[in-house]
């Protein structure tokens, strides 16, 4: 297994998140900032570190619709006037790219301490419309923006992963049963998933996790089918997308607390895991699933690992079962490796969170492995993008 050959540029020295609440239940009234606060206040306490140590957060979030989360949500967690505030947005990527970026600020010196990560409350996120182009005219509501300016290039994305699953023969079943086992996995390692959740509005577990046995998966109606053509090629091969095979909305955060190797022997911080390598690709919009493939593959050859095997620990969020399968597949990985405590398909999908709870999973997971142990985290997000990083056990 590769050793490190240079002092690495960013430590990982805390990690916390919250439960993913599904939309409108326990967070349902909390603004993002509401969700944010007390997860930054925890992993602070949990570092022993304090706030007016922190130079500045990167917050990853998709919905809020225009403004600085970030800032509110500095400010709400106590962090110092003088903190710096970054909010990005590159959708379900959000969370991974605001972790690069902190690591960005390190390396060219900017920042010493960063909290990093991603917030979504969707249950509160704001209503959308077009403004009208003439006096008089009624507003147009819409649910999405356009992720790319040819509309042929934009197609809704779960009419796209159908399209997926259809052409490349995924059938229904082999989406469910994906999807039953990481309702599973979910639910056998609760206990694991608490060390690293905390609580708000007395909430301290995913709630969306439950049993599903393959009668009930198969009784669970279609969300969305490829007409055009057959599953395939074949005409009895059912490949359409059921509601359990699809990762629902969610409203949750999540954050990692990075320093420079200098900071943390000032400050006395005890890092556990160290950045390797980070990337964010695209890939062509009318297939954005793809994206966390070929994001995992580029990050592999820039932390020079030869493939998936030299990974002890690897998180997708698979906002699709079919994602999940063809990511397996792409990269010659048993499903059984990939997203141990479940994944989002078995939690939810706080957007702008998302990848920030997966790479939390991966820093909990790598924390039970062997020194110098590689973990992964890999999403895929609307308009193409895909992110993708690298972590090793101290």
């Amino acid at each position: 297994m590769p050793t490190p050959t240079a002092l690495p540029v960013a430590l990982i020295a805390g990690w916390a998140r919250s439960a993913v609440a599904p939309h409108g239940g326990a967070f349902g009234a909390l603004q993002a900032h509401d969700i944010a606060a007390p997860v930054i206040q925890a992993l602070l306490m949990r570092a022993g570190i304090a706030p007016e140590k922190v130079d500045a957060v990167v917050v990853g979030n998709a919905l809020a619709a225009g403004g600085n989360p970030a800032r509110l949500v500095a400010l709400a967690a106590g962090l110092p006037d003088a903190c710096a505030a970054f909010s990005i947005d590159t959708q379900c990527c959000s969370g991974l790219d605001a972790v690069s970026m902190a690591v960005g600020l390190i390396a060219s010196g900017q920042a010493s301490v960063v909290i990093a990560g991603g917030v979504e409350a969707w249950s509160r996120s704001p209503i959308r419309q077009h403004r009208p182009l003439r006096d008089g005219d009624a507003p147009v509501a819409y649910e999405r923006p356009a992720f790319a300016p040819e509309p042929a290039r934009d197609p809704d994305m779960l009419a796209s992963a159908a399209r997926y699953a259809a052409t490349h023969g995924w059938t229904r079943a082999t989406q469910d049963a994906y999807a039953v086992q990481s309702h599973e996995r979910a639910l056998a390692h609760q206990a694991v998933l608490a060390d690293e959740i905390v609580s708000i509005n007395d909430l301290a577990h995913d709630p969306y996790p439950r049993r599903i046995n393959a009668a009930l998966a198969a009784r669970m109606p279609a969300a969305a089918k490829y007409e055009e053509t057959k599953c395939d090629g074949a005409d009895h091969l059912d490949c359409s997308l059921s509601a359990l095979s699809i990762s629902a909305k969610a409203d949750g955060a999540a954050f990692v607390l990075l320093a420079s190797p200098e900071a943390c022997q000032a400050l006395g911080l005890k890092p556990q895991a160290a950045w390797v390598a980070s990337v964010s690709v695209g890939c062509p919009p009318e297939t954005p699933l793809l994206a966390a493939e070929v994001a995992a593959r580029t990050v592999l050859s820039k932390a020079v690992l030869a493939s998936a095997d030299a990974l002890a620990v690897i998180e997708l969020h698979d906002a699709f079962a079919v994602q999940g399968l063809s990511f397996c597949q792409a990269l010659h990985i048993d499903p059984l490796q990939v997203n141990r405590g479940g994944g989002g398909l078995a939690r939810g999908h706080p957007i702008g969170a998302s990848a920030a709870v997966a790479l939390v999973r991966v820093l909990a997971e790598l924390s039970h492995e062997k020194p110098l142990a590689f973990g992964l985290t890999a999403v895929a997000g609307a308009g193409g993008l895909g992110a993708a990083a690298i972590f090793q056990r101290l």
